[in-house]
């Protein structure tokens, strides 16, 4: 059972999970660099998501790429001059990131449902939809991206299941401990820059 499970796991697949959990190491330890690596895991998720027909998931991946350039250049570079610093949600972003999970839902089950063969569209779109909203609280540096993202995860671990992508569930479940682990590392980030500000 356990042998037939690895010989379907295709190249693309370690590798992209690889260069994910590197990604996600990197993001929990506040490292900037770690859109590095994740720019190349979703290079090669894109080719697994598209041949797994999971198109709401390949179309993350696709605005995963783009918010993993904006993110790299907005924690580096962003209006600050210098870079950007952890901080709490504001009210106008919980609204913005609620609207991103709802439209992009919305559009996604739309689209699975009338144009695609898509045989999981409400799940798929599910996952996307936090995923999106995220990434972008992610990219901005807010905190509260860790619990977004890891309802995305909770959804995604038996979908990914039922698609026969075993490395990409356990990839998802490491991703949702080490999710809570970024949100008490970026905790105590925040908590020490009070303390010196204080």
């Amino acid at each position: 059972m356990m042998q037939d499970i690895l010989n379907q796991i295709t190249w693309p697949e370690w590798f992209g999970v690889l260069f994910s959990v590197i990604q996600v190491l990197l993001a929990r330890k506040n490292n900037s660099n770690n859109y590095l690596f994740g720019i190349a895991g979703i290079l090669l998720t894109l080719y697994v998501m598209l041949a797994s027909r999971l198109y709401a998931e390949f179309t993350l991946n696709l605005y995963y790429l783009i918010m993993s350039i904006y993110g790299w250049l907005y924690w580096k570079f962003g209006k600050q001059k210098s870079e950007m610093e952890i901080s709490v949600t504001s009210t106008t972003e919980k609204w913005i990131a609620g609207g991103i999970v709802l439209g992009t839902f919305i559009l996604f089950w739309s689209f699975l449902t009338h144009f695609t063969d898509s045989d999981v569209p409400v799940w798929d779109s599910l996952v996307s939809a936090f995923a999106w909203a995220g990434m972008w609280l992610m990219a901005r540096r807010k905190i509260e991206n860790w619990v977004i993202l890891n309802i995305s995860n909770i959804i995604s671990i038996p979908l990914l299941l039922h698609k026969e992508l075993y490395l990409y569930a356990v990839l998802t479940s490491f991703l949702f401990i080490v999710a809570i682990s970024g949100y008490i590392e970026w905790q105590k980030v925040m908590r020490a820059k009070a303390d010196t500000c204080s």
